[in-house]
């Protein structure tokens, strides 16, 4: 067996074992599935500012990223180990064991995990195991093939080739549709967009509950084991908190939580927005410390008045003369009141507003700049409908969401 041959067996038992693993997965729940359980321990256990630096480069897609990370490691690794069992069978099959210790320790280490969360890993690693042994050593491999005489050439082996239809991904979402307001956001950031829900009100549900005094604290978990904590007087007080079904006029795509998802105006997503859910718990802050929060991010996260200039850019080439300065402001269920601009530090300007559907919305801005040639440095701030202006201080996005006065430098010709 050659030596692409033998790393091509090792990614195979990986895929096999990975493969069976899910749908057994299925059965014992989404957080015991190999791949979620490893990401969740490498999120626990990774220093804090390499979080950070994962979040600032991915925003909204570092669980994907998470994921994919994992299985090309996966894949890789494995492949190293198909290589090794050529050369010994036994040190093939003592990799793929500690991938299966890894995988069950990540899943026995979860919240609420319990002794039947280990079953994916165990069959997956059994199964693995058994197809690099048929590769190397069994009837795939060389191993099992009878020796031919030295006067006759022996024949090449060959493996099998996997084929047949690649399954495809998940539907994507609608042209032009960006997420909810994120945390991630940095300043001037484009983490934020507008769509239409369609849904039940969470609010009605409640109701229907009624919570006991002390519940102040709405815990919805994802199909993958994820949590958010939502404060329950949020979702009574009348806003728009929805479980939404549909999204734009169409069901709700896969990637924004097919088939329910919560959508709760005024907070980041990350104490609101949990996706394919499968669970609402009402608890207390003081009782359950949902995903984020042991990592560092506060509780519940109100969304910041944040604003941003979207014309002219840093590198938009600039000629004397009228120009027009423009973005979008937006402070979700309190609502835009004033949105400000000035040149090189100088005196604020008020811009003008565009009509908005909803304090939940963004709004529009423009101002018109008589600008002169040289180098100039544009600031935009915005006021919310309660009277507070955004601060100028710059911070980082953790531990609640950015802050600071969005500043573009341009050039005039």
């Amino acid at each position: 067996m050659s030596r692409g041959q033998a790393a091509l067996a090792g990614a195979t038992a990986a895929g096999v074992a990975i493969g069976v693993a899910e749908p057994v997965a299925v059965l014992t729940g989404p957080r015991s599935a190999p791949l979620i359980a490893v990401g969740g321990l490498v999120v626990d256990v990774v220093p804090e500012p390499l979080k950070q630096f994962a979040i600032a480069v991915f925003g909204t897609h570092d669980k994907v990223a998470l994921l994919v990370g994992t299985a090309v490691l996966l894949a890789a690794i494995a492949a190293l180990i198909g290589v090794l069992a050529a050369r010994r069978l036994r040190i093939g099959l003592a990799g793929i064991a500690a991938f299966a210790a890894l995988g069950v320790a990540a899943a026995l280490t979860r919240a609420g995990a319990d002794a039947f969360d280990a079953l994916p890993s165990l069959v997956g690693g059994g199964l693995g195991a058994l197809t690099l042994w048929a590769f190397v050593a069994g009837p795939l491999g060389e191993g099992a093939r009878p020796r031919t005489s030295p006067a006759t050439p022996e024949p090449g082996p060959s493996g099998p080739t996997p084929s047949g239809p690649t399954p495809s991904g998940p539907t994507p979402p609608p042209a032009g549709v960006s997420s909810l307001a994120c945390v991630s956001n940095e300043v001037g950031g484009d983490l934020i967009g507008n769509a239409r829900w369609l849904g039940v009100p969470i609010k009605e549900l409640l109701d229907e509950a009624q919570p006991e005094e002390g519940a102040d604290q709405v815990v919805g978990r994802s199909v993958d084991g994820w949590t958010c904590g939502t404060p329950t007087a949020v979702l009574r007080d009348g806003r728009d908190a929805l479980l939404a079904v549909g999204m734009n006029g169409e069901p709700l795509p896969v990637e924004h939580g097919f088939p329910v998802r919560m959508v709760v105006p005024g907070l980041y997503g990350y104490v609101s927005a949990c996706k394919w859910v499968t669970e609402l718990e009402l608890t207390s802050f003081a009782d359950f410390d949902a995903y984020w929060v042991p990592r560092g991010w506060s509780a519940q996260g109100p969304i910041r008045t944040q604003s941003r200039i979207d014309t002219p850019r840093r590198r938009n080439p600039l000629t004397a003369g009228p120009v027009t300065v423009a973005g979008v402001a937006w402070a979700q269920h309190r609502g835009i009141r004033r949105v400000e601009v000035r040149v090189d530090g100088g005196p604020w300007r008020e811009a003008t507003l565009a009509p908005t559907v909803s304090v939940d919305t963004w709004v529009q801005w423009s101002w018109r700049w008589d600008a002169t040639p040289g180098d100039h440095t544009l600031q935009v701030r915005a006021t919310d409908s309660a009277g507070q202006t955004q601060p100028e201080q710059r911070r980082p996005v953790a531990p609640d969401g950015a802050t600071g006065w969005h500043t573009v430098p341009v050039t005039v010709g």
